[in-house]
């Protein structure tokens, strides 16, 4: 017997076209790679569509198992994934998301690859993870030239090729890292783990990890304590004669979210290990990889916010209350305009740090703006996501707080980057570190937003405000978040006020910088071009 008439309701967002984002395409071609805008927009109907989020959807619901033995008794260390996790894992390395744009020598490789990686990021946040830790790898794998050789032609292999074989036997490798301990987390220079030298040249690894993501990986740059100090070391799982590694697997994490992805906690009884970069120099070696996954929490957090905004506005377009549609209504208006300026800040800047990626190896200017673009971006953006999440999830109101929506996950996953690669505090002190230790990283950034000068008032007096806080030492670690936080409002800022939509900038100086905007989200300042700024919500 029929109770009721189901109406009011909205209907699936599926299939839509992820790549249908004004501030990405226009990044992709502002910063040199329009020549993969046709990938890019590929990539986007397949992570909009039915069937892709499918895939991420119940590699979420039914995630990874830890087998340490089989049936037998015999130790394996294996993690067995819901197939879909290898459809996502497949697709992402057959578009060049993980090493390949080492590989490639064209102007705006790593720019093309930013753009992909956000791009199918909408399918499955936790496939992710392996695709960066191989991305980071390769440029810190070339310490040990002989290795690299080796290598580095398989991590940017666009064939995915799962199993557990000898590393040179098979048609493309993942790569992943393990450096925090139980003692020290963050503070790897209180490792335990030790690494004593062979007479063949290899090390003996003895000691453990607390947390290693997507421990199914061909191979690992660890950190361990050798005679000369802390240092940095690839361990494959399976050893040059075809024997494994004596890496065991002691459990995985049961996390907040990332539930698709596999973290473990790990042993080295007895490893082997080949030295990469000097002895000592472990923390400069393996920095190069924690830089790269570094911009990759950027990407992922941005790509969190379009998620969120194109789920939100979706859902007010077709929802009705109080006699209008939500996206009628005013007060919803200035809450999802104001998603959207977030959203627009952070994909804008990111484009920009890989364009910055991109130019660096030739260009000292561009490395120094990277090394400090990069510290404060990834404070700020990656710290804002969470909040925008729960702001787009409220706008579903109860239907957001159910999983069918989607939304929890998106939710959950969204304290991951600010935590992955050294949480806020670590973020902005490594902020102030490249400040005090490299000048012209602060000459750069100084340089890069005075090209915005003049074109906005709120952005001048900011940029002003930023000067005064960086000549004012006194308990500089105390307002270090203070002061990172505004050098990140300000290069958003700059790169809006240059290339962004001109509703967007004005909004995003008026609120950010002039003091017209409330605490949380939607308190936007009356006059606003919500028009304008909503229709880069819709795809």
């Amino acid at each position: 017997m029929a109770t009721h008439e189901v109406f009011n309701q909205v209907p699936p967002i599926t299939p839509f076209d992820f790549s249908r984002n004004p501030a990405l395409i226009e990044g992709l071609h502002r910063e040199g790679a329009g020549w993969a805008e046709a990938e890019v927009r590929e990539l986007g109907a397949l992570a909009g569509s039915v069937e892709a989020q499918e895939w991420g959807r119940l590699a979420n619901e039914y995630p990874p198992v830890l087998h340490t033995h089989d049936r037998y008794g015999n130790r394996v260390d294996e993690v067995e994934f819901h197939p879909y996790w290898h459809n996502l894992m497949d697709v992402a390395v057959r578009h060049g998301l993980h090493g390949s744009p080492w590989l490639d020598d064209r102007p705006g490789a790593h720019v093309a690859r930013a753009a992909k990686f956000y791009t199918w990021g909408i399918a499955d946040a936790g496939h992710m993870c392996p695709i960066s830790m191989t991305y980071a790898a390769v440029p810190a794998l070339r310490h040990n030239p002989e290795l690299a050789a080796r290598f580095e032609p398989l991590l940017g292999s666009r064939t995915y090729d799962f199993g557990l074989r000898e590393p040179s036997s098979k048609a493309g490798l993942i790569a992943g890292m393990s450096m925090t301990e139980k003692q020290g987390g963050s503070d790897v220079r209180a490792n335990t783990t030790t690494a004593t030298p062979q007479s063949d040249g290899t090390y003996r690894i003895v000691g453990h990890k607390w947390f290693t993501s997507a421990p199914m990986s061909d191979m690992f740059l660890t950190l361990a304590q050798a005679p000369g100090g802390l240092s940095c070391f690839l361990l494959p799982r399976v050893l040059p004669d075809g024997t494994r590694n004596a890496l065991r697997l002691q459990r995985l994490k049961d996390k907040l979210g990332n539930k698709s992805n596999a973290s473990s906690e790990i042993e080295y009884e007895n490893a082997t290990g080949w030295l990469v970069g000097a002895e000592g120099a472990g923390v400069k070696t393996i920095i190069e990889m924690v830089n790269m996954t570094r911009l990759d929490c950027v990407i992922g957090s941005a790509t969190g916010m379009r998620t969120g905004v194109v789920y939100a506005a979706h859902h007010a377009r077709h929802r009705e209350a109080f006699g209008a549609e939500l996206i009628d209504q005013p007060a919803m208006r200035n809450v999802l305009a104001d998603l959207v300026i977030e959203s627009d800040a952070a994909t804008t800047v990111m484009m920009r740090l890989a364009g910055a990626t991109d130019r660096a190896a030739t260009d000292p200017a561009e490395a120094a703006l990277r090394r400090i673009a990069l510290a404060v971006t990834k404070y700020w953006v990656c710290k804002r996501a969470p909040a925008h999440a729960a702001e787009a999830l409220e706008c579903f109101g109860g239907n957001g707080y159910v999983e069918e929506s989607g939304m929890p996950r998106l939710y959950r996953e969204a304290p991951l980057m600010s935590i992955w690669e050294g949480s806020g505090n670590v973020a902005a002190l490594d902020a102030l570190r490249a400040m005090g230790r490299q000048p012209e990283t602060v000459e750069a950034y100084f340089n890069e937003v005075s090209l915005a000068r003049g074109a906005n008032h709120h952005l001048d007096d900011a940029i002003d405000r930023i000067g005064k806080e960086l000549t004012d030492l006194g308990d500089i670690e105390f307002r270090a978040r203070r002061v990172v936080e505004l050098m990140a409002l300000v290069l958003q800022g700059a790169q809006l006020v240059r290339h962004g939509h001109a509703a967007v900038a004005d909004a995003f100086c008026a609120s950010r910088f002039g003091g017209d905007w409330g605490i949380a989200f939607g308190t936007l300042p009356v006059g606003v071009d919500t028009e304008a700024i909503l229709q880069r919500a819709f795809v």
